[in-house]
């Protein structure tokens, strides 16, 4: 079983929003297939506890834009990792050093990655996790 579309749906919205908030190692982990409590994870990570607030504003008031209301937050007064809970989806956002301690991603490697794109990124930009060679082609990707 793979996440719905309205999972798939609300968390390319919440990446975005974290994205356009300067997020960094934005991505989205599908793990319908492994935990019955949601669909995908949407993990994002800020230098600073202010940038991890600004990013769950964000994320909060995009999903709440199109109806989606979180049922759980925490983290937010330390906010150096913020967990925010939409049933479908659950958002971590993360100071950058907690991120590279906890890597969400090697723990959930066995899990799809539902590829994201930010929209403000230089055209021939790979979606999030996906590697560029130096002609900004994906690896076995010939000329343009």
């Amino acid at each position: 079983m793979t996440a719905s579309a309205e999972a798939r749906e609300t968390a390319l919205i919440a990446a975005q929003a974290a994205a356009d908030k300067l997020a960094t190692d934005v991505s989205i982990v599908d793990v319908s297939d492994r935990l019955a409590i949601t669909d995908a994870f949407v993990l994002a990570a800020a230098p600073n506890e202010r940038q991890v607030q600004a990013i769950v504003d964000s994320v909060e008031e995009q999903l709440r834009a199109h109806g989606v209301k979180p049922v759980r937050r925490e983290g937010v007064t330390e906010g150096r990792w913020v967990l925010l809970d939409f049933v479908d989806i659950v958002v971590h956002v993360q100071h950058a050093e907690e991120r590279a301690y906890y890597a969400l991603e090697r723990l959930w490697k066995d899990c799809p990655v539902i590829p994201f794109t930010d929209k403000a990124a230089p055209a021939g930009t790979a979606p999030a996790g996906e590697p560029v060679d130096a002609d900004g082609d994906e690896p076995g990707q010939t000329g343009r």
